[in-house]
């Protein structure tokens, strides 16, 4: 139900490589939406996952999909291991990798270069699409060590919404939560099941989009800000942030994509955003873990209506309409 209706809210389709291999359906969409001409992202799922996707299924997919643009792999948080993972990635497409069912590929090519010419192909193929590196730390100076490593080495730039950092340089609600114990693990929150009506939650989701706001204008302020290339911001806290990027004094005009499931999450949900506000928080729902969300058409009636509402209104905060 969801893939069928994706398109008619979607400027482009985003994909979550983890997704494929249990679900050729999932996988066959956004290859129809590529022989449609849309625009595919591939995502190495870590955000879903914790980590990125092992990397050498993931270049399988990335040859089998041909997809607009992929993450490389990366690191949570970790600029050392972010940077790293993108040499190594390098390093891979251009001396060849492993095969991960070796044993039977030696029976399946009847001459011994027939399997590195195989592989060859695939590494081209792979090296011709555009590629995405995310941005990676816990601090500015590896924030920043991170960004200009990608910016010198990717197609595109990509910033996440959940740093760590984002939390000691936000603006919160000033509910008293001593994030830097938090962080370190002297302080435990305690699990909530509604994060809508959660004060610390929402003082969490304000401190994330307003230090998401806060690092990138820095990087603008001191020079660091890569204005040749296109940007993408990972993901959503609060939908409201994105007005400052489209803001005739605080525009940034290189930001040229989003992937989010906010204002979809949250009509599924039966939340509807206030206006150009969006919502004061956030479903503790992924999109991923509703991929085979039905419901009957009589139910899509209602739900509908919630979704073009929030949809419309995250177009106009971007400033789309």
């Amino acid at each position: 139900m969801l893939e069928s209706k994706s398109r008619e809210y979607n400027d482009y389709d985003y994909a979550l490589v983890h997704l494929f291999e249990d679900n050729p359906e999932y996988f066959n969409y956004f290859k129809q939406s590529l022989r449609d001409g849309r625009k595919v992202y591939l995502d190495n799922s870590i955000f879903e996952l914790g980590v990125s996707f092992d990397p050498i299924k993931y270049q399988e997919w990335i040859f089998k999909l041909q997809p607009t643009y992929y993450i490389i792999p990366d690191v949570l948080e970790n600029a050392t291991g972010t940077i790293r993972q993108l040499f190594e990635w390098k390093d891979m497409l251009m001396g060849g990798h492993q095969d991960p069912d070796e044993e039977n590929s030696r029976e399946y090519y009847s001459k011994p270069d027939e399997r590195q010419q195989q592989v060859n192909i695939k590494l081209e193929s792979i090296s011709k699409i555009k590629t995405i590196g995310v941005v990676q730390g816990r601090d500015w100076h590896d924030l920043v060590e991170c960004y200009q490593v990608m910016s010198k080495m990717v197609d595109m730039i990509a910033i996440s919404f959940d740093y760590s950092y984002y939390l000691h340089t936000g603006v919160g609600l000033n509910n008293n939560t001593n994030w830097y114990d938090v962080m370190s693990g002297k302080l435990t929150l305690p699990e909530v099941e509604d994060t809508m009506d959660c004060t610390t939650c929402q003082d969490k989701l304000n401190r994330y989009s307003t230090g998401r706001q806060r690092f990138i204008q820095q990087l603008i302020d001191e020079g660091v800000w890569d204005w040749s290339k296109p940007h993408h911001l990972l993901g959503c806290s609060l939908a409201k942030e994105f007005k400052y990027y489209t803001n005739s004094k605080t525009k940034v005009d290189n930001i040229v994509s989003i992937d989010t499931s906010n204002p979809i999450v949250a009509g599924l949900k039966r939340l509807r955003y206030n206006h150009e506000e969006g919502l004061d928080g956030k479903p503790n729902t992924l999109l991923a873990d509703m991929i085979n969300f039905n419901v009957s058409d009589d139910e899509w009636v209602g739900l509908n209506e919630y979704i073009d509402f929030n949809t419309s209104m995250f177009k106009r905060i971007i400033n789309r309409y």
